[in-house]
């Protein structure tokens, strides 16, 4: 990029985590870290912090499209990721903003269900929502086992289970499907395996798995990284594989903070 030129645009659509580990402040730390210029739609507010959430609060749908518009109308948007819209009235909202996006924008939608902790981030009525209007406005889906089970009932345990998953999710609209098995097998195989697939071509990404319990923002941490890196104009398994890379090296470098999970380092290529 040359001097004084602005840097690719990557917008995200997601709650507000206090701790700073996840949601939009772990998105824009990714962004930052990978080179493009982070901006944000806010859907909710949570108190959160290592031992878990101890309150969220929506914002006003009307709040929500003001901040989209705000952004698209003058700077504009490369890519797009969506992380917790928490009601079935926001996920509505958000999918009939991205609606008025132009198709060529990429969209990577993290159908994110439960925190780190184990917290709802999502009403039933939402996850409706999310996948009948939502997912199929997708350019990637990144569901992990448990939101792969909720999305589709699918039950995941072996790595062939992951291509039934990547079918089923693919079968609610998304172009491409992320099924990340970082769960598989309880979290204890000596690999993290994540399988792309777009229905005809299947990519697997292995990375070993890291020994370290701090692990909270994963999830958004990687969405945030394939969103950044189709903005900066790789293709979808070229993002996903720069993007595992990253995410293997933020879990390693995980840090504690605080008495309970700590977070991902994003910064971890700095230190």
């Amino acid at each position: 990029m040359s001097p004084g030129a602005a840097p690719a645009r990557v917008l995200t659509i997601a709650g507000s985590d206090s701790g700073g580990g996840a949601g939009i402040q772990a998105d824009l730390k990714t962004m930052l870290a990978l080179g493009v210029h982070g901006m944000s739609v806010l859907t909710a507010v949570t108190a959160q912090n290592s031992l878990g959430v101890r309150g969220a609060w929506e914002l006003p749908e009307e709040a929500v499209r003001a901040q989209f518009h705000a952004v698209a109308g003058d700077i504009g948007v490369q890519a797009v990721k969506t992380g917790m819209l928490s009601s079935a009235a926001l996920a509505g909202t958000v999918a009939g903003l991205l609606a008025e996006l132009d198709p060529a924008v990429p969209v990577v939608v993290d159908p994110v269900g439960v925190s780190k902790h184990g917290d709802a981030l999502l009403t039933a009525e939402a996850l409706a929502t999310v996948r009948e209007r939502l997912l199929p406005l997708a350019t990637v889906a990144t569901p992990n086992l448990d939101e792969v089970s909720r999305l589709t009932g699918l039950v995941v345990e072996t790595e062939e289970d992951m291509r039934a998953a990547a079918a089923a999710v693919l079968a609610l609209g998304p172009r491409w499907a992320l099924i990340k098995g970082g769960h598989l097998a309880g979290g204890r195989s000596p690999q993290a395996v994540d399988l792309l697939s777009d229905g005809r071509h299947e990519h697997w990404y292995r990375a070993p798995r890291r020994d370290n319990r701090h692990t909270h923002g994963t999830g958004c941490t990687l969405a945030s990284a394939v969103a950044s890196q189709l903005a900066l104009g790789r293709d979808v398994p070229a993002a996903v594989g720069l993007a595992k890379e990253y995410v293997t090296g933020a879990i390693e470098a995980g840090f504690p903070l605080g008495a309970g999970i700590g977070p991902v380092d994003h910064g971890w290529r700095t230190r």
